[in-house]
């Protein structure tokens, strides 16, 4: 198993390992939010969904945009790009071993042994 693969930033896994910070970018799929509609929509203090968003946008996950007295936060796509790929290069091998699993499955019922 030579060939190259996709590399995961690990700034990334551990940043979305913190359950609000996962809801926020939940939220956040749907299309940009101010910090007040997250923190009212996870029932968070504006500072705990701030510190939050600023842990989201210091790796890179979210980006802000200010208008006027409001910050208005977005997905930033290249970090889930990344996520996906990397999670592609899990499906060849676990769609290798499911088929095997349902030979050897044919295999023991064609015995009788299921």
């Amino acid at each position: 198993m030579n060939e190259p693969h996709p590399r995961i930033d690990m700034a990334t896994l551990s940043t979305l390992a913190e359950p609000n910070r996962m809801n926020i970018v939940v939220l956040l799929r749907d299309g940009p939010l101010t910090v007040g509609e997250i923190a009212e929509k996870l029932a968070l203090r504006q500072p705990q969904a701030s510190k939050h968003l600023k842990a989201l946008s210091d790796n890179g996950l979210v980006e802000v945009k200010a208008d006027a007295n409001r910050r208005i936060y977005k997905l930033r796509p290249e970090p889930f790009k990344a996520l996906d790929a990397w999670a592609k290069t899990f499906k060849g091998v676990m769609e290798e071993r499911f088929d095997s699993l349902a030979e050897y499955l044919r295999e023991e019922q064609d015995k009788g042994n299921l």
